[in-house]
């Protein structure tokens, strides 16, 4: 085994602003485990928008304030090294944990509820509350380190932790099966790309809604059926015609997914990148007996699940492109240009 070095090379996030708030750097001192944790070697850590959200204050509600600029509605303690989607090598491990863990190749599971086995009142994000992946080393409680057996490369398992556990969280929470119509909006990006494989998992009928330029790479993903986001979904799909809505956009067209969604329907939401605002007339809510579901905190058995997914080759990795971690400005760049379907990834050795 490689000796672990004093000293690793990170991106540090230094203050809420554009990309020249990432400095990349190699003097960080490399985290020690404590003793119910992991030293994990990062191999590969995906971009998401949360990095890019919180780099920018997007989800403070006191415009683009920090005291309230991370997803969970607390100041950021900085300088923070970001980074929620991680695949690499447990190299260390705390007094705690067994030992034979040491060489585990493992995904890291981002919602974080417990740190050196005592559980959080409010549950933290890798790379938000805690550092993250954007570094040669991290730690974390080994309960949130699954190991991960797969013939599948470093960097296409990254793609897998933050976007898939997402859309199987908001699966599970709308309870998807077989019998349901599943609309998914944002559907070439991460999340949706991955909700549309993990919906076909579970036997559900598919529609997508995508860009017309995306469309056939989305039905070739697996939907049943794809809309542009510029059509009318009430011509395109009729009314009450859908079970379940999975959203990632919301938006100033979001009213018209209560219209769409039959009666005792479900909506549930991740993401608002069309518009966070919308306007809901809360008689459609009441009268079509409707369920809302918000979904950020992972439920219990969603990551096992999806790591057996990836075990039994029910979903694939969508890798769009990779940089080295020196690049990580022109990653977030082309992930923000949203041309790609699926993740960009960041090689922390390469």
């Amino acid at each position: 085994m490689n000796s672990i070095p004093t000293y690793m090379h990170a991106v540090t996030l230094i203050g809420h602003g554009d990309l020249d708030k990432l400095v990349y750097r190699e003097d960080v001192l490399t985290p020690q485990p404590k003793a119910n944790q992991v030293l994990i070697k990062v191999a590969a850590a995906g971009v998401n928008n949360t990095d890019i959200n919180t780099r920018t204050a997007w989800y403070s509600k006191g415009d683009n304030d920090s005291d309230d600029a991370s997803w969970s509605g607390t100041a950021l303690s900085l300088p923070l090294i970001q980074g929620a989607d991680v695949c690499g090598e447990i190299v260390a491990v705390g007094t705690n944990v067994d030992i034979s863990r040491v060489g585990e190749r493992v995904l890291i599971e981002p919602c974080i509820n417990q740190v050196n086995g005592e559980q959080l009142a409010t549950p933290w994000y890798l790379g938000s509350e805690c550092d993250g992946g954007f570094a040669q080393y991290t730690c974390v409680d080994s309960a949130h380190a699954y190991a991960v057996n797969s013939t599948l490369t470093n960097v296409e398992l990254a793609s897998f932790p933050c976007s898939y556990s997402t859309a199987e969280n908001m699966l599970t929470k709308a309870n998807v099966t077989e019998h349901d119509t599943v609309l998914i909006s944002g559907a070439s990006g991460g999340v949706g790309s991955a909700a549309i494989q993990l919906a076909k998992a579970r036997g559900a009928t598919v529609i997508a809604i995508t860009s017309e330029a995306k469309r056939q790479q989305i039905i070739d993903l697996g939907a049943d059926k794809a809309v542009s986001r510029n059509d009318d979904l009430i011509k395109c799909l009729g009314k009450n015609s859908i079970d379940v809505v999975i959203d990632l956009v919301a938006g100033e067209k979001w009213p018209v997914f209560l219209e769409v969604l039959r009666p005792g329907g479900r909506y549930a939401v991740s993401g608002a990148i069309g518009g966070a605002l919308v306007e809901l007339d809360i008689r459609t809510l009441y009268l079509k007996d409707l369920s809302f579901f918000g979904c950020t905190v992972l439920q219990p058995q969603v990551f096992a699940n999806l790591i057996k997914r990836i075990e039994q080759g029910q979903i694939k990795p969508l890798v769009a492109l990779s940089f080295p971690l020196k690049q990580i400005a022109d990653a977030q760049q082309a992930f923000q240009k949203k041309q790609h379907i699926g993740k960009i990834v960041l090689e922390i050795n390469r």
